[in-house]
């Protein structure tokens, strides 16, 4: 009786062993189809805005938010920076948006490589409608789509950098949801002719205001780059 009880006793740990180990493969195939833990995503176009068209809470704001989504998609574990650029003139102090992201490598939610470094960033990049994913690894529409969503806010010249004057191109450094402009880039590289700012990834045109709206209204929905800092 005590060997037949013995010999079930290992039986029954063999068999919850290995149900252990199926389970274990199981919770890592999982992690892996979520695009993000397993591909070291550093880069996405964010897959919603704010919910107050260019009121995006300031620039901690923002990080929150590139933060939140990053945490959903299995990549909160790294420091969250929002690409956007602020003015002096808007009641702030100047801020590039080429400082705050770090220094790459930056990937996708596939696991592209978006670019290896900042000046590669701003120079010979690879961001195009198919590489500019979201969190989800979603892409996100373009010009041509129905609508039109390649309008992302940044306030930045092509450099990076804050574009200087009087002129409001943050819709007062992302705290405004009405009156002001914001300057957008073409996360698809594509717009109305072939000209450079048409392809600027980061530095296209004005919007026509600071609300859902208007931001609507030039093809885009307050969607911002996050980039991660480390």
């Amino acid at each position: 009786m005590i060997r037949s009880s013995t010999r079930s006793i290992v039986v029954i740990a063999s068999s919850l062993g290995a149900a252990a180990l199926l389970l274990g493969a199981c919770a890592g195939s999982m992690t892996g189809s979520s695009g993000s833990s397993s591909t070291g995503m550093g880069f996405f176009v964010s897959s919603t805005g704010s919910g107050r068209g260019a009121d995006l809470g300031g620039l901690a704001g923002a990080d929150r938010l590139c933060t939140s989504l990053a945490t959903a998609a299995g990549a909160g574990n790294r420091t969250w920076r929002a690409y956007l650029s602020t003015q002096p003139g808007a009641g702030g102090a100047v801020v590039n948006a080429r400082d705050r992201i770090g220094t790459g490598p930056w990937r996708n939610a596939k696991g592209v490589v978006i670019a290896q470094n900042v000046t590669e960033l701003h120079g010979t990049n690879n961001l195009t409608k198919e590489t500019a994913l979201t969190e989800k690894g979603e892409v996100v529409n373009g010009s041509g789509d129905t609508p039109n969503m390649h309008d992302i806010l940044t306030g930045s010249q092509p450099d990076g950098t804050a574009i200087a004057g009087n002129v409001d191109t943050t819709c007062g450094n992302w705290t405004k949801s009405g009156e002001g402009a914001a300057m957008l880039g073409h996360h698809d590289r594509t717009g109305l002719d072939e000209s450079a700012p048409a392809k600027s990834w980061n530095s296209s045109h004005q919007s026509r205001g600071c609300s859902i709206d208007a931001l609507k209204a030039t093809g885009g929905d307050a969607r911002i780059y996050c980039f991660a800092a480390n």
